[in-house]
């Protein structure tokens, strides 16, 4: 069975319908000069029923296709 995609990210826009943009942030080391390099990617998510604000972090989740950019889902909140 396939295991399915989960990111942890804050929350930057809600301005859109049952929609969030959540901004993923992950550390990689530099292939030959072992600096700590910060990569950041923007997944849009749907979410249902929850009250979600900007700067909240939440949990995002892989699912099917929702729309053209929508392929996440916002399974839990974890911080305000």
């Amino acid at each position: 069975m396939k295991q399915h995609k989960e990111f942890t990210g804050i929350v930057i826009s809600t301005s859109m319908k049952d929609t969030v943009v959540v901004e993923v942030i992950r550390l990689s080391k530099h292939p030959l000069y072992r600096k700590t390099i910060k990569r950041t990617k923007h997944f849009v998510a749907h979410v249902t029923g929850m009250e979600i604000a900007v700067g909240d972090q939440v949990t995002v989740a892989e699912t099917k296709p929702i729309s053209k950019t929508k392929h996440f889902i916002v399974t839990k909140k974890l911080t305000k």
